[in-house]
C-alpha cells in the first residue's frame, strides 16, 4: 500500500521482497487475485473458523465473497507453503 513506514521497511528487505514477487508471479500465472487468494488460503486452515473481513466498499465485499467460492489447487497451496514456510507448528510456534 505504501512505501513509507513499516511497509516500506518490509519491502526494503530483500527476502520479503523476493517472497512478495514470488507470490505475485504465482498468482499471475494462475490468474487469481492476491486478496481473494489470501482469504481463500485462510479458509483452508483447520484452526480458522471464520476470518474477519472489514470491507469499506461494495467492491471489497464482493471480492471477499468471491474468495469464499475460490478453491485453491494443491499446486497453488504447496507453492504458497514454499513461498511462505511459516515458523513451525501452531500453536507452539507462537507460544511465549
Amino acid at each position: 500500500r505504501t512505501t513509507t513506514g513499516r511497509s516500506g521497511a518490509g519491502l526494503a528487505d530483500t527476502k520479503i521482497r523476493a517472497q512478495i514477487q514470488s507470490y505475485e508471479d504465482l498468482l499471475d500465472k494462475h490468474g487469481i487475485d492476491p486478496g481473494e487468494t489470501a482469504l481463500a488460503w485462510l479458509l483452508t486452515r483447520p484452526g480458522v473458523t471464520g476470518p474477519i473481513v472489514g470491507p469499506r466498499t461494495l467492491e471489497q465485499l464482493e471480492s471477499a465473497l468471491r474468495a469464499v467460492e475460490l478453491e485453491l489447487s494443491e499446486e497453488v497451496l504447496s507453492s504458497l507453503d514454499e513461498i511462505f514456510p511459516g515458523t513451525g507448528p501452531s500453536p507452539e510456534a507462537f507460544a511465549w
